[in-house]
């Protein structure tokens, strides 16, 4: 919205540029020159640029392009998620990134239509996840133990259905937050699931919003369209932040600490085996053929030497034996610097 202060100097820019100088004239032409060519006015240059009040550009070329960026990851990632769910081929691309008034949005969006009303905490406001007939249908097809066929005539969802489309949107939010981890971190929820556009008012008829248009194939046969609308509200606090520069610089960062404690945490319960050689040495087969209880088979280490601890086959550490209470034992003595270090243990070939 423009002020009156706003409006007064726009019009007072454009009377300037109408009162600006016109062009030199140009040198008389002779007679003949002019018989055979008429002179041409000297062309105006404009001062000033068309602007629509009704509809103004909120989001820049640049915004665009970041929003099918983030939105392109988003759809590769459903796609494997609803690939390994369903347990068929779903292939998801991004078809359009457009900005519209919410008016123009709605009048354009077909009905009835599954539509997931989501907020993105701590962005305020909410924003709109809408599956097509052909989509739902397909899906729900799928997951009732069918071939995942589309009906042809659109109709409204039953509450059986409705709660397996909750499910598939549930998953969807989870592939939104980590495609918007690019920008911000972000906490996505649905809170309502409508049959239309129609019956939702997330902004004023108005207000600018962007659309991202997404095409689904189901099954390499089956296509229809999802819908993704973000009302300019709802991004106006980090709109900064929508550039390629920006995303880039995210991508980038080094992993949080707090994400680290979580994957240190997880591997601690990891199981891994371990073993500790004593030494090693090489017999040929008839050796070993005629070896029998009693026999003794020398080592190439001696017994004040180190033992070895291999982790997952691979060596770690020098260690020295002993006991722990009833219980063969070694004491870790130093790590393995250098694997070609290492002398013995059957090792050296």
């Amino acid at each position: 919205m423009l002020s009156q202060e706003e409006i007064d100097s726009l019009l007072s820019s454009l009377s300037v540029g109408l009162d600006a100088p016109a062009a030199a004239p140009k040198p008389a032409q002779t007679e003949s020159t002019s018989k055979q060519t008429k002179a041409e006015p000297p062309a105006e240059k404009k001062n000033y640029k068309l602007y629509n009040f009704r509809r103004p550009d909120k989001f820049s070329k640049d915004h665009l392009r970041a929003l099918q960026t983030i939105h392109e990851g988003f759809a590769r990632q459903l796609g494997l998620v609803l690939t390994a769910y369903l347990r068929m081929t779903v292939e998801i691309d991004v078809v359009s990134v457009d900005q519209l008034t919410y008016d123009e949005f709605i009048r354009s969006m077909p009905s009835p239509m599954t539509v997931g009303i989501i907020e993105l905490d701590p962005l305020p406001g909410q924003i709109l996840f809408g599956l097509g007939h052909e989509v739902t249908s397909s899906i729900i097809d799928r997951m009732l133990g069918g071939s995942g066929t589309s009906e042809t005539r659109p109709r409204e969802l039953t509450d059986i259905e409705q709660s397996l489309i909750r499910r598939v949107i549930d998953r969807s939010n989870v592939c939104l937050e980590e495609a918007w981890q690019s920008v911000m971190n972000v906490n996505i929820n649905m809170v309502g699931m409508e049959e239309s556009y129609a019956l939702i008012q997330v902004a004023t008829p108005g207000e600018i919003v962007a659309l991202i248009t997404f095409e689904v194939t189901v099954g390499a046969k089956n296509s229809g369209l999802i819908s993704l609308c973000l009302p300019y509200p709802v991004l106006e606090g980090v709109i900064s932040q929508l550039s390629a520069q920006h995303i880039f610089h995210r991508q980038q960062a080094t992993v949080p600490f707090e994400e680290q404690e979580k994957i240190l945490r997880k591997l601690n319960y990891a199981k891994v085996p371990i073993q500790v050689l004593l030494g090693g040495t090489t017999l040929c087969v008839r050796d070993l053929l005629d070896l029998s209880p009693g026999d003794v088979i020398r080592l190439d280490r001696k017994a004040s030497d180190n033992l070895l601890a291999c982790v997952n086959g691979l060596p770690k550490f020098y260690c020295r034996p002993g006991r722990v209470r009833d219980k063969l034992a070694v004491y870790v003595y130093e790590n393995v610097e250098n694997m070609e270090s290492i002398e013995g243990f059957g090792l050296d070939d």
